[in-house]
């Protein structure tokens, strides 16, 4: 039996209150049933869920046009709009993805570690599912795909509830991916979505849904993010920004600095992984830090600066107090020289956001200590930061980019979608 849909129209409070608990209710059941079906089933169902979404593809473009429509009628700026955008090949994008995960390792039963004790017991460390996972995330229906798959994959019910500005794209997704899934045997109520846009039901979520949610991964800006990590009374795996760092050491060959700074700021600026800060050795500002700036500016990046760089090129602007923190997510960078390494790691460290950070150089103790001392969740030698994505790690898609420190780190898999437990295998052993 299907979960009743939580309505797309408005709902009175009691109402959406008793549907959303009962949702999660249904999710735990379902994650019950999920976390011992054999890898091959889910494998199985993972693709009959990419084949549905192919087959959707239509319905799935026709609400997403619905949706771009009325944000371009909202005002709307163009990055959001392209956050928000599918075309075919995004739609066969999405559905790549989900074989990518279903190809996957199943991460569930594994055996991580196992010993013996002197007493004769052997332990063993086995990867098992959270449980239930709520994915609140913005404008990139995309995601839908992304986490479903990856939950299923590993082992978990999911609760989706995306933004009101994609909701008919990301109930179009939902349909498809789940009809797959039921096709192959699967419970229905193991991907469900919250048709709904009223932000109570964010706040429900947050609070656990009687018991019945396990984590909460946010997935979209700043404001979203710090109220999820501000209100949830469970677990959150989650980065508040991405102000990402490549700072070109003054052993860095100057053709590869230019072609990893353009690919990690303008290759796409709106994702988390673009460049935000550029940081140049003093060393080497007189070869480098002019090409480099004009690079920037002449493929349409804003640059501003501080005043060593504001002499290099006229169109540099002025960089203010505010720039060094800021995630700007469009097609505009800061850029500093610094005094060597040391400055460089302490700028960093000062006003990064322990996401992604990079050096280009080509000396390797450089590097070493460039990777060793700068605490990020990723940090890069000598490749673009923009492969700061779960797909390019070979995790087949993510869910995310956590920054904490706890359980999950980096691009959160299938694989960080798990946790363990100690099976103990005794002889009739009895504690003295």
């Amino acid at each position: 039996m299907n979960a009743p849909a939580v309505a797309e129209q408005a709902m009175p409070p009691a109402e959406l209150e008793a549907a959303m608990v009962e949702m999660g209710r249904r999710a735990r059941a379902a994650a019950r049933t999920l976390a011992l079906m054999d890898g091959e089933v889910k494998t199985r169902a993972l693709r009959a869920a990419a084949a549905a979404l192919r087959a959707a593809a239509q319905d799935i473009l026709e609400a997403n046009a619905r949706d771009v429509a009325r944000a371009r009628a909202d005002g709307a700026n163009e990055a959001f709009i392209d956050r928000l955008t599918l075309t075919p090949a995004r739609v066969e994008g999405m559905a790549a993805g989900v074989e990518l995960v279903a190809d996957l390792p199943d991460p569930v039963g594994k055996v991580l570690e196992s010993w013996s004790r002197p007493n004769g017991m052997t332990i063993d460390r086995v990867r098992t599912p959270l449980g239930v996972i709520g994915v609140i995330y913005e404008s990139r229906p995309n995601v839908t795909a992304d986490a479903a798959a990856l939950c299923v994959r590993a082992g978990n019910a999911v609760i989706l509830r995306g933004g009101s500005d994609s909701l008919a794209s990301s109930g179009a997704i939902h349909r498809a991916f789940v009809s797959g899934l039921v096709s192959a045997g699967l419970p229905a109520d193991v991907v469900q979505f919250v048709n709904v846009a009223d932000r109570a039901a964010v706040g429900m979520m947050l609070a656990g849904l009687g018991g019945n949610v396990d984590v909460i991964v946010p997935r979209g800006g700043k404001g979203l993010v710090a109220r999820v990590q501000s209100d949830a009374r469970v677990p959150v795996f989650a980065h508040l920004e991405g102000i990402v760092h490549v700072f070109v050491d003054k052993a860095a060959d100057l053709e590869m600095a230019k072609s990893v700074v353009l690919n990690a700021k303008m290759r796409r600026t709106g994702i988390c992984g673009a460049a935000e800060t550029l940081l140049v050795d003093r060393s080497v500002a007189a070869t480098h830090l002019a090409p480099l700036v004009k690079m920037l500016l002449d493929a349409g990046c804003e640059v501003r600066g501080d005043g060593d760089v504001q002499k290099v090129d006229p169109r540099v602007k002025p960089a203010g107090d505010e720039d060094w923190d800021t995630e700007y997510l469009d097609a505009i960078i800061s850029v500093k020289l610094v005094d060597g390494l040391d400055e460089a790691i302490d700028h960093i460290e000062t006003h990064g956001s322990h996401h992604t950070d990079g050096i280009i150089t080509a000396d390797p103790q450089a590097a070493l200590r460039f990777l060793s001392e700068v605490d990020s969740a990723i940090v890069v030698h000598n490749a673009s930061t923009q492969f700061a994505d779960g797909g390019e790690f070979g995790f087949g898609a993510e869910i995310g980019i956590a920054t904490g420190r706890m359980h999950a780190r980096g691009p959160v898999g299938a694989e960080q979608l798990t946790s363990f437990k100690y099976r103990i295998h005794g002889a009739g052993q009895t504690r003295a």
